[in-house]
């Protein structure tokens, strides 16, 4: 038990937006069932569906959080169910259901994006106008009364979404700078250990195969004492550059350390590996330059193996590239063992 709740707490601090709607989630559910309840006393069997909906909708969409890990739909649904559901009880309750705006302005910016999540406000705001204007004293007890709760709702849509515009930009800003090497803007060391873990944790579960090819900028210390550090930083930002022109959206580039880059290649065997490699030398040789002239590259690669561990799979990699290096440099050497092993 201890360790089920031990988990479930790392899960919410590493997933932000799924200890957000986890935690909206659970305040929905109490701060509206009471009131489904109390509907049903007073006869506003409406109203009391209407509630009931939000609360049911609301469970349903945290357990799809948890069990599929996908927190923007649950929130978008989230967001125009409890919109509606809210415009609904405002129209039958009158001046009591206004407070509910409120309440969902707040969440609606938490749930969504903030441009959607203004455009629901606006969309809510403007049906309950509407609506008022078509039925005089239904809603708002005067002109002047709609009047004002236009002026404040509007005011407090502006104001959060421009609190939750700084915050989710000041967020993306911390994750890029938690996971991005800020030089070249490939991932870091301490995502690629992650990344690596998930990809072994996966070729045990689905028996999907994968590779890494670590990559070494050929004298790269010559460039940078020839012609300084600021020219050898330009030819990491352009390597990246042409590695990330040359490889697949499914493909993850790290910077393993230095001039050293390593490329996970999910759902490709050891022919797509040495395929890809050779592909990325020619690249890499005919349009990276440096001041010197062109700039190559040393390859080294490995095929996960069935039960083997992320360090032994980087190791043997290492291996290859180290061997790459000693074979005259701008070469590519693939880890055959396993080849060998199957033949």
């Amino acid at each position: 038990m201890a360790i089920h709740v031990k988990r479930v707490l790392v899960r919410l601090r590493k997933d932000f937006q799924l200890s957000i709607i986890t935690l909206m989630g659970l305040f929905g559910v109490l701060g509206v069932s009471p009131y489904a309840v109390y509907r049903v006393l007073h006869g506003n069997y409406l109203v009391s569906i209407a509630d009931t909906v939000i609360v049911l909708s609301t469970v349903l969409a945290v357990i799809h959080a948890w069990r599929t890990g996908d927190t923007v739909k649950p929130g978008v649904c989230l967001a125009g169910i409890f919109s509606l559901c809210a415009t609904l009880i405002t129209i039958n309750l009158g001046v009591n259901g206004l407070f509910w705006i409120y309440p969902l302005i707040l969440f609606n910016f938490f749930m969504v994006s903030p441009p959607r999540a203004l455009l629901a406000t606006v969309l809510v705001v403007a049906a309950l106008s509407i609506y008022a204007l078509l039925q005089p004293g239904t809603v708002f007890e005067s002109r002047y009364q709609m009047l004002s709760f236009l002026v404040t709702a509007l005011m407090a849509s502006i104001l959060t979404f421009i609190f939750a515009y700084r915050t989710q930009h000041q967020r993306e800003q911390l994750h890029a700078w938690a996971t991005r090497d800020p030089l070249t803007g490939a991932r870091n060391r301490r995502v690629m250990n992650e990344e690596l873990k998930i990809a072994v944790s996966t070729r045990r579960r689905h028996r999907t195969s994968a590779a890494v090819l670590l990559m070494d900028l050929d004298h790269f210390k010559q460039i940078n004492d020839r012609f300084g550090h600021q020219a050898g930083d330009q030819v990491l930002v352009s390597l990246v550059e042409r590695i990330t022109l040359n490889i697949r959206d499914a493909d993850r580039l790290f910077r393993f350390g230095g001039e050293e880059f390593l490329l996970l290649l999910n759902n490709t065997d050891e022919h797509g590996l040495l395929s890809a490699a050779e592909h990325l030398q020619a690249d890499i040789a005919e349009h990276l330059k440096s001041p010197g002239g062109p700039v190559t590259v040393s390859m080294g690669g490995a095929v996960l193996r069935a039960s083997e561990t992320w360090e032994s799979w980087l190791q043997r990699a290492d291996q290859q590239l180290y061997h790459a290096k000693h074979a005259g440099r701008n070469c590519i050497r693939i880890d055959h063992s396993e080849t060998l092993k199957l033949a």
